[in-house]
């Protein structure tokens, strides 16, 4: 077979995505062959439908002339084996050794062999030099964690994990609701409801307490909202004695988050808040919209007039001189590109604020900073019917503790598996946290789904608890195949028993795709994309399991072959799991 150099096309990067090099062999052959650049041909390289590797859909070519010249003419060489010329498609098939050869010798060399020292295969530097903040989470100081911010809180860590693994330099900002209205209600219940102790041992829930009880007083007696409508006023106008509680509440608060994101596997660079918004921004808002005469005064009130685009009115200020959350977060966004100049910012908040994100972006357009078409809402569905097995109200750190014990009773049932086990609390609970985000990152975002115990622990289907089972399966191997280990260098390793079998080609082939799966994941903030590869790899390698055997197989350069495609398997398995902010188990 003729072995020929590459030429390069823009925009490829061959040492990070080795099918870039698949593709531009494709191209060259093609664009020889028919009136088309190099770069048209690339562009027209699709995935196959099954049993073809690549296809080129010719009528988007608008070409004359004769098509099957080139399937009849076409020799084989190091990357193509063969060309079919099917009605409106040209299918190609990669020649097999090469194929795998090249793809576990990346795979490897990008996991194990990296300047860092870290995994790197499938990441690539297409963001390098930019700067993002993604705000996620964003929960309310003293109302519960409810399951609208644990979607944004999954959702938020895949991207900030996608744009890390792309190249950007990422913030992670938790932009708290920690100011408002109801903290004056709060204070106001504080003194009645109020305990220090409490309070210590966990403030997120006690300052809820109080939240639930002074709400229930200020539905009997209206002179409870006065009150506390007066406290915030204080605490707006920097009232010292005011503050003084506010702020440990805050900080303790924070420090029970922490712990929480801590156990979902997600950390954040910076814990802002609404109470962090400076008011000199703000009412730099509020005068440029004036003199643009966009706003209007309703019994003391300022509100801007939308309605041109057909986003309708917004209250800016309230008539008592008190901001809104509009207004802190227009005020937010001017010192946040002061302060970090950012290429993009991209809130990740529920579908149910689009209008309130779209009045919000139109208004910073309006004041016409040039950074405000920069800003980007990645909205998402509801969760319907999460509550623990009890009914009751959700805590975030009681569904983590329910999905732990349903797990820890499962994995009980198997004594001599769970006796290996050498902590069974701490896997229990990633299973449990795993099946909560899979169940969360399986389908389309804006998609709403109904939360299912059953479903979301179960080791059948789709789930969770199979993937981390896929990924223990192939950690395995190596247990029980001493013999076999340490693998040899890759090159010194004999790959070419895998090409002949369809289940070891068919793996490899996936996991040659993990780096395009990551780009399309980029460009469509979907983790549903990186969840199918998962489970379309661990499908693959379970359908293996019979025949591509490693124990048992007598001839050892094709169980060491094997083995080596089993370990790039497990390594890549593991790198979709991380970068869906789930840890990988070892053992379950």
């Amino acid at each position: 077979m003729a072995s020929s150099a590459l030429p390069t096309v823009p925009d490829t990067d061959p040492s990070s995505c080795v099918f870039d090099s698949f593709r531009t062999a494709i191209a060259k052959r093609v664009s020889e062959a028919l009136p088309l650049t190099l770069e048209q041909a690339y562009s027209g390289v699709d995935y196959g439908k099954k049993g073809v590797d690549f296809t080129i859909a010719l009528p988007r070519f608008k070409l004359g002339g004769k098509l099957d010249e080139i399937a009849s003419k076409f020799t084989p060489d190091e990357w193509v084996s063969s060309v079919t010329h099917d009605k409106a498609f040209l299918h190609f098939q990669l020649n097999s050794e090469s194929l795998v050869r090249h793809v576990l010798g990346q795979v490897h060399a990008r996991t194990h062999l990296t300047e860092s020292k870290k995994p790197e295969y499938g990441t690539n530097a297409s963001g390098k030099g930019k700067k993002v903040i993604i705000e996620y989470s964003s929960p309310n100081i003293a109302k519960s964690f409810h399951v609208g911010h644990l979607r944004s809180t999954i959702i938020g860590a895949f991207l900030s994990n996608l744009y890390a693994s792309s190249g950007w330099e990422v913030v992670s900002m938790n932009y708290l609701g920690d100011w408002g209205t109801q903290f004056g209600l709060i204070a106001t219940g504080f003194e009645k409801y109020g305990s220090q102790e409490e309070l210590e041992k966990d403030a997120i829930k006690h300052l809820f307490d109080v939240y639930v009880k002074v709400n229930k007083d200020a539905e009997a007696d209206p002179d409870v909202k006065v009150e506390a409508a007066k406290w915030f006023k204080r605490m707006e106008d920097g009232d010292e004695a005011a503050l003084t509680n506010w702020r440990v509440w805050r900080e303790l608060s924070v420090k029970k988050y922490e712990e929480q994101y801590d156990r979902l596997n997600v950390k954040f660079d910076v814990y802002n808040g609404e109470s962090m918004v400076g008011k000199e921004w703000q009412d730099k808002a509020l005068e440029k919209l004036n003199k643009m005469g966009l706003i209007s005064d309703a019994k003391g009130a300022k509100i801007v007039d939308l309605t041109e685009w057909k986003l309708g009115s917004a209250v800016l200020r309230k008539a008592d001189g008190t901001s809104i959350y509009l207004t802190r977060d227009i005020g937010g966004a001017i010192e946040r590109y002061e302060q970090y100049k950012f290429d993009k910012m991209i809130y990740v908040v529920s579908s149910q604020q689009d209008l309130h994100l779209q009045q919000f972006f139109k208004v910073l357009e309006l004041m016409e900073f040039p950074w405000a078409k920069n800003l980007q809402h990645v909205n998402y569905g509801l969760v319907q019917g999460m509550s623990t097995r009890k009914g009751t109200v959700v805590f975030l750190d009681q569904i983590i503790k329910e999905a732990a014990d349903v797990m820890y009773n499962q994995m009980k049932q198997n004594e001599e598996k769970f006796a290996a086990v050498e902590d069974p609390e701490t896997v229990a609970r990633e299973i449990g946290i795993t099946g909560i985000k899979i169940q969360d990152m399986a389908a389309k975002r804006i998609n709403n789904y109904v939360f299912d115990w059953s479903r979301m622990l179960s080791f059948e289907g789709d789930t969770g608890p199979y993937l981390q089972y896929a990924h223990v399966r192939l950690a395995s191997i190596g247990r029980k195949n001493p013999q076999l280990l340490p693998l040899p260098k890759p090159e010194l390793i004999q790959t070419d028993s895998l090409a002949a079998m369809p289940h070891a080609r068919d793996i490899v082939f996936l996991l040659g795709t993990y780096p395009d799966v990551i780009k399309t994941a980029l460009r469509t903030h979907e983790a549903s994309g990186i969840v199918t590869f998962a489970f379309r790899l661990s499908h693959a390698i379970s359908s293996a399991w019979e025949t591509v055997i490693v124990k048992g197989e007598e001839d050892v350069e094709k169980a060491r072959a094997r083995m080596f495609m089993y370990e790039c398997a497990k390594d890549v398995l593991a790198a979709a799991m991380r970068l869906l902010s789930i840890r990988p188990l070892e053992r379950m």
